[in-house]
C-alpha cells in the first residue's frame, strides 16, 4: 500500500533531474538503473521529457525494452520523435515488439515512410509484424486505426473444458481480458462471453449455449468520435471491431478512447479560442503565429466594420446623445458574451450527443432564454442610465437595444454551431472569435439603428 502511495505522490524535482543527469554524465549505469527502476514508467517518461535528447536516448538504450517501450508511449510526442531519430531501425523494432499492436502501430506511424518499412522488416515476430502492417493501412480517425489485434476469442462449437484450455494461451498476449468474443467457423462475431459465465458453466456445455448474442460492436471504418460516444453511452471498457462481413478484426479499449476524448477536447478548446491548428505552448513562434493570426485578422476586420458603422451614425447624432458612444463597448461586449455562452453550450451538447430535436425548437428555447436574461439586465441598465442622465428616451433606447442585441446574439450563437454540425463541419470553430466578431458588428448596427428610431435623429 505504501509503495502505491509513493507512486501516486511522485513529484518531479530539480534535484531528481540533476541527479539523473550526473549519473548519465558519469556513465554510472548501475546506480541509474537502481534509481529509475523505483519509478513507474509514466514517471520515468516525465523525467526524460526534462532531459536533453542525448541523455534521454542513453537511458532508453540502457533500460530493458519491456520497460522502455511503455516509457516511449508516455513521452511528449516531440521528444519521442527526437529520441526515435537517434535509435536504429533494429532498436525501434525491439521496442515495438514489446507493445500491443495498436501502440506499436502508433509508434511506427510517427516515422518517415522509408524508416517505417525498415523498422517493420526488423520485427522478428512474423504475426506481430503482419498485424502492425494491417493496422497501418487504416485511415486516421477510424476505428481501424485505434484498435488492437490482441483479444480472446472462442468458437461457438467448442466445449467449456476445451475453451478454458485454449484461452490460456490467448490470454498471455492480452494485457486485460475485458470480454471473450464468440465467433463462428467463418470468424464472424456472433456473441460475447463473460469469465463468470465460463467458470460456472458445466465442462461439457457448448459455448453457443452459454454465450450472449447481444454484443455491441463497431465497424472498422467508424469514426473514432462515434466509437467514443458508443462506449460512453453503454459504459463499455472494450468494444470489438468488425468489417462489413461481420468478421472480428480486433478490439478498442477504454484507455484508447480516453486519449481520443482528450485530444478532441484540446482541439475544440483551441478552435473555440480562435486557434486554427493543433499547437502547443512549446512550439515555435512561427507555428504559433500561423495558428493564431487568421482569427485575429478576422477580429481586426470586425473592428473595422464596427468603426465604419459608428462613423456613419456619428454624423447624424445630436451632441446631447453622445452618451450612446460611451455605451458602445458595453453593447458589443454583451453581444459577444451571450453569443459565446450560447454556442459553447451547443458545442458541448453536440460533442456529448445530448442535443436532440429540430433546430427550430432549439432556437425558440434560446430566444426565450435570451429574452428573459435580456429583460432583467436591461431593466437594471435602464435604471442606471435614467438615474445618471435623467433622460427617459435615452435610457429607453439603450436598454431596448440591449434586449434586442442579447436575443439576436443568443440566436446566432445557437444557430451557427447547429448549422455547421449539419454540414459536417466541427462546430467548435463557431465559438470564440467567430461568434464574438459577428455579434459585435451586428450588435452595434442594431444598437444605433434602434437608438435612431427612438430618439428620432
Amino acid at each position: 500500500m505504501e509503495e502505491i502511495q509513493d507512486k501516486i505522490q511522485f513529484q518531479l524535482s530539480n534535484e531528481l533531474i540533476e541527479k539523473v543527469e550526473i549519473l548519465v554524465e558519469d556513465y554510472n549505469d548501475n546506480e541509474l538503473k537502481l534509481l529509475l527502476n523505483e519509478y513507474h514508467y509514466a514517471d520515468i517518461a516525465e523525467i526524460l521529457d526534462e532531459l536533453d535528447v542525448d541523455a534521454a536516448v542513453y537511458i532508453i538504450k540502457l533500460l530493458d525494452s519491456g520497460l522502455t517501450s511503455d516509457i516511449l508511449m508516455e513521452l511528449d510526442e516531440d521528444n519521442r520523435e527526437d529520441i526515435l531519430k537517434n535509435l536504429s531501425a533494429k532498436e525501434i523494432a525491439e521496442e515495438v515488439e514489446e507493445l500491443d499492436t495498436d501502440d506499436a502501430a502508433d509508434i511506427i506511424a510517427e516515422l518517415p515512410e522509408d524508416r517505417q518499412a525498415e523498422v517493420i522488416s526488423k520485427i522478428e515476430d512474423e504475426e506481430h509484424r503482419e498485424e502492425i502492417t494491417e493496422l497501418l493501412t487504416y485511415d486516421n480517425d477510424t476505428a481501424g486505426s485505434l484498435m488492437a489485434k490482441e483479444l480472446v476469442k472462442v468458437y461457438e462449437t467448442w466445449t467449456v473444458a476445451g475453451c478454458l484450455r485454449r484461452i490460456r494461451g490467448q490470454a498471455k498476449e492480452v494485457t486485460r481480458v475485458h470480454s471473450i468474443y464468440v465467433v463462428d467457423k467463418e470468424e464472424k462475431l456472433i456473441g460475447r462471453l463473460s469469465l463468470k459465465d465460463l467458470i460456472v458453466a458445466k465442462s461439457d456445455q457448448k459455448i453457443a449455449e452459454i454465450s450472449n448474442s447481444n454484443v455491441d460492436y463497431v465497424n472498422v471504418t467508424e469514426d473514432v468520435e462515434d466509437v467514443a460516444k458508443i462506449m460512453a453511452k453503454y459504459d463499455l471498457e472494450a468494444i470489438p471491431v468488425v468489417d462489413e462481413n461481420q468478421t472480428l478484426l480486433g478490439r478498442i479499449t477504454i484507455d484508447d478512447i480516453v486519449d481520443v476524448l482528450r485530444e478532441e477536447a484540446e482541439k475544440d478548446y483551441q478552435l473555440a479560442a480562435g486557434i486554427t491548428q493543433d499547437v502547443e505552448a512549446d512550439d515555435s513562434i512561427l507555428e504559433l503565429t500561423r495558428a493564431r493570426l487568421p482569427w485575429l485578422f478576422l477580429g481586426l476586420i470586425g473592428g473595422i466594420g464596427a468603426f465604419i458603422i459608428m462613423y456613419y451614425f456619428e454624423e447624424s447624432l445630436p451632441k446631447e446623445a453622445v452618451i450612446l458612444f460611451l455605451f458602445t463597448p458595453l453593447i458589443a461586449a454583451m453581444a459577444g458574451n451571450v453569443g459565446v455562452q450560447s454556442s459553447a453550450i451547443i458545442v458541448q451538447g453536440l460533442a456529448n450527443d445530448d442535443v436532440k430535436g429540430s433546430i427550430n425548437t432549439r432556437l425558440i428555447k434560446e430566444m426565450l432564454l435570451a429574452a428573459l436574461n435580456g429583460i432583467i439586465l436591461s431593466l437594471f441598465l435602464f435604471l442606471f442610465v435614467f438615474a445618471w442622465e435623467q433622460e427617459f428616451k435615452l435610457a429607453l433606447a439603450i436598454s431596448v437595444s440591449l434586449v434586442v442585441v442579447i436575443i439576436i446574439a443568443g440566436l446566432i450563437g445557437t444557430f451557427i454551431p447547429l448549422f455547421l454540425d449539419k454540414r459536417g463541419i466541427d462546430p467548435a470553430i463557431a465559438t470564440g472569435p467567430f461568434i464574438t466578431t459577428s455579434n459585435d458588428i451586428l450588435g452595434i448596427l442594431l444598437y444605433f439603428w434602434i437608438a435612431k428610431l427612438i430618439l428620432g435623429f
